[in-house]
């Protein structure tokens, strides 16, 4: 027997990952902000995926329950973090500067009962940033806690144009990051320009990742461009292959009239 709860999708970092939270509330809609108990301690998240039943095993992790949706007298603690926390961010880049140290300071975020401040950075380098976090740790009087985020993560923050024309995926929709390599560029049979298959981030396009499926089942036992067949008891070279005409184009080996062959050829 599957184990199920009524659960809702609950964002607890501008663009990050949604976390699924049991709750009891049938009521909680879309962009609500609720009080739940997060890596850190007592963190505000806003729901994006309302209550829905969902299979317990197929979630990965175990669910935690949300404290409650936030009261008025919350929302004003709420606005008075986010408040402290645009203002830790600028003192926090001073100290940045006055130390010299290699990094981008990308949010910064209390916890709801402000045990707890914590700053997300990204640096292409390690850094030694022990004295800043005694310099920070005194002038806020909490725990300080520095995050070191990718530089995938690191574009989530800052959001950009895509090769595309349009808003990076990450800024805008993408939530979870999938490994992404070169062969996912190779199987789409693209070619091999970091300039081309690169994002803002200096990272494999993300939407290298969306297609490659369809690649891989269509071109399943297909032979790939420069591999040598046989064909008609000629060896043949692989000059091209359409997947969208589902078509390979061959030159045999008396280089005489390139063949036409389609796919099914190399299938039955």
């Amino acid at each position: 027997m599957e184990l199920t709860a009524l659960a809702v999708g609950v964002e607890l970092l501008p663009k990050g990952r949604i976390i699924y939270y049991s709750c009891t509330d049938e009521d909680l809609k879309k962009g609500d902000l609720v009080l739940v108990l997060g890596e850190f301690g007592l963190e505000v998240g806003k729901v994006l995926i309302p209550p829905r039943i969902i299979k317990i095993d197929e979630v990965g992790y175990d669910l935690k329950s949300i404290i409650r949706k936030l009261t008025p007298e919350d929302e004003e603690i709420h606005r008075k973090n986010l408040k402290d926390a645009e203002e830790a961010s600028e003192i926090c880049k001073e100290k940045i500067k006055e130390h010299g140290l290699p990094m981008k300071l990308l949010h910064v975020k209390y916890m709801f009962d402000r045990s707890r401040l914590i700053f997300y950075f990204s640096s292409e380098t390690r850094v030694d940033f022990r004295e800043l976090v005694k310099d920070l740790a005194k002038i806020f009087k909490t725990r300080i806690e520095l995050r070191q985020v990718g530089v995938r993560d690191e574009m989530k923050f800052f959001g950009g144009i895509g090769l595309c024309g349009m808003q990076t995926c990450c800024s805008r929709f993408l939530r979870n990051f999938q490994s992404v390599t070169l062969k996912h560029a190779k199987k789409q049979q693209m070619m091999i320009n970091p300039a081309k298959i690169s994002g803002p981030c200096r990272r494999l396009l993300c939407c290298l990742t969306y297609e490659y499926d369809f690649y891989e089942k269509e071109l399943e036992g297909i032979p790939d461009e420069g591999s040598t067949v046989i064909y008609e008891d000629k060896t043949c070279k692989v000059i091209n292959v359409n997947v969208f005409l589902k078509k390979i184009t061959l030159l045999c080996d008396d280089n005489e009239a390139l063949v036409s062959v389609p796919f099914s050829y190399f299938r039955d």
